[in-house]
């Protein structure tokens, strides 16, 4: 159960917003059946979606449980970088979701690990997200780390708090960048009206860092490296955007038609380097790029 004291910051905002704003995990439609479920509580009452908050409000939200789902084991062929005891890496193709969720029950990267893995995978993240640390875009492609058992999660989770975790990115963006390297830092939250999408411009946004430098430039293009000190949803989309250079290929947050037909942004996870939950020691694990980036980088290439 989640207990929050409101500030006069957002007084007079409607609890649902508010609580949507505040808990990024959680979706406005999924904050308001659990209001009409009675299952948020405003000074020991439970209230509705239009209640306007006051400051000195104490809100407490009781999150149910999860339905035990069947989620069903899958023989899908996984691109394996590193496998031990402990801990699994994976290189994730375009296009796959990494865990079941409404309209994705099947053919998610958690589907093929459950095939492969059986139940040697740590049950932290609950029935639907076995296993799994840290998640990318559904049309990001790369490393991905997989953990089996749940003293290797609780050790990896912490690192990845920490910021402690390598994640180097590539990306193809809009633009030729001016500094061969910059930062990006900007908060990141919920946007205030496509909740679909994040921004920067989001009230209550949470701190986030990128890094960017330029491994090569095509006059309208550039191809660019990122490395999250963060990790918030789309950061690397969201903050390339938020500096006029979008990912190619992301109509989300950038042009909305693509010359080179795309399926999704150009962008993948290549660098993951963590400390082993056991022996101590330092991993770096490199994923090859898709054949679709290195394709891209050619076509690039002949035009200049």
């Amino acid at each position: 159960m989640d207990k929050i004291n409101l500030t006069s910051q957002s007084s007079g905002e409607r609890i649902d917003r508010f609580l949507c704003r505040d808990l990024e995990s959680l979706s406005r439609s999924y904050i308001q059946k659990l209001l009409k479920d009675g299952n948020i509580i405003v000074n020991g009452k439970s209230v509705k979606a239009n209640y306007k908050v006051a400051e000195g409000d104490e809100i407490s939200v009781y999150v149910p449980d999860p339905e035990t789902l069947d989620i069903v084991p899958e023989d899908i062929p996984l691109d394996i970088l590193y496998e031990d005891d402990d801990i699994l890496v994976v290189n994730k193709p375009k296009g796959m979701v990494v865990h079941p969720s409404p309209g994705h029950y099947s053919h998610t990267l958690v589907n093929a690990i459950l095939y492969h893995c059986g139940d040697r995978l740590s049950g932290i993240n609950g029935v639907l997200r076995p296993g799994i640390v840290h998640r990318i875009d559904m049309d990001t492609t790369g490393s991905l780390l997989v953990c089996k058992n749940d003293r290797a999660h609780q050790i990896l989770a912490e690192e990845l708090k920490e910021h402690s975790i390598t994640r180097r990115y590539h990306a193809i963006v809009h633009g030729n960048l001016k500094a061969d390297t910059g930062t990006v830092n900007a908060p990141i939250g919920r946007h205030p009206v496509d909740r679909k999408k994040m921004s920067t411009k989001a009230p209550n946004g949470r701190n986030a860092i990128t890094h960017y430098k330029v491994l090569e430039r095509f006059g309208n293009y550039t191809y660019i490296e990122c490395e999250l000190e963060t990790g918030r949803t789309h950061q690397i989309r969201v903050h390339m955007s938020s500096i006029g250079h979008p990912i190619l290929g992301d109509t989300v947050y950038g042009p909305a038609k693509c010359q080179f037909r795309l399926q999704g942004q150009s962008l993948h996870a290549k660098i993951l380097g963590i400390t082993h939950p056991t022996t101590g020691e330092y991993m770096e694990f490199d994923a090859p790029l898709p054949e679709y980036f290195s394709d891209l980088l050619m076509r690039l290439r002949r035009k200049l």
